[in-house]
C-alpha cells in the first residue's frame, strides 16, 4: 500500500518469539526487538551507549513459525516492515495506545554468528520422515543421511 511507514531495525531479542495461534488458526508470534545506538565521544575518544528503542514486533502465519523455531532470546537480528499504531483497553478500562512493527522479513544478523539457513519444507519432510519409518533408521539406531536430510539422498535417484 501506498503511504505505509517501513521501517529496518537491527537489536536483540529481549525474550524468545512467544507463538499463539487466533481463534481461526492463524500463527502470531510476538517479540521486542532492543536496539541501542553507540555513539562516540569526540572529547575522550571512547564510544558509549545511547538511547535504547525497545520494539514490539509481530510476525504472522509461516513467517511467525520459523521465527519462533529459529530465533531466541539475545539473538541479534533484522527485522523490516511496517510501523503501525492501535489502541486497545487495558484491564482497568483505560484506552492504551501502542506502535508496533507488523513484521514482513526477520532474520539473524551475522555481524557476530554464523546461520545456517534449511528451507522450513525440508524440515517438516525430515519430521514426516523419521516418523514414517521405512528405512530412516540405521542399524546403529541412528537417523540416516536421507532421513535427516529430509529423505533427499546425495546420490541421483535414476
Amino acid at each position: 500500500m501506498a503511504n505505509e511507514t517501513t521501517l529496518t531495525i537491527v537489536g536483540n531479542l529481549t525474550e524468545a518469539p512467544e507463538l499463539r495461534f487466533t481463534q481461526a488458526g492463524a500463527a502470531v508470534a510476538s517479540f521486542t526487538v532492543a536496539s541501542t545506538e553507540r555513539l562516540l565521544d569526540r572529547d575522550s575518544g571512547q564510544w558509549r551507549d545511547g538511547d535504547a528503542l525497545f520494539l514490539r514486533c509481530t510476525a504472522w502465519r509461516d513467517l511467525a513459525q520459523n521465527a519462533s523455531a529459529s530465533l531466541e532470546k539475545g539473538s541479534r537480528v533484522f527485522v523490516s516492515g511496517r510501523l503501525k499504531q492501535r489502541s486497545y483497553q487495558d484491564r482497568e478500562g483505560v484506552t492504551r495506545t501502542v506502535i508496533e512493527l507488523e513484521v514482513d522479513e526477520v532474520g539473524p544478523s551475522l555481524r557476530y554468528a554464523t546461520a545456517r539457513v534449511e528451507k522450513a519444507g525440508r524440515r517438516e519432510a525430515a519430521s514426516a520422515g523419521a516418523s514414517a519409518g521405512a528405512g530412516a533408521v540405521g542399524a546403529s539406531g541412528e537417523l540416516t543421511r536421507a532421513a535427516r536430510d529430509g529423505g533427499v539422498a546425495d546420490e541421483t535417484p535414476f
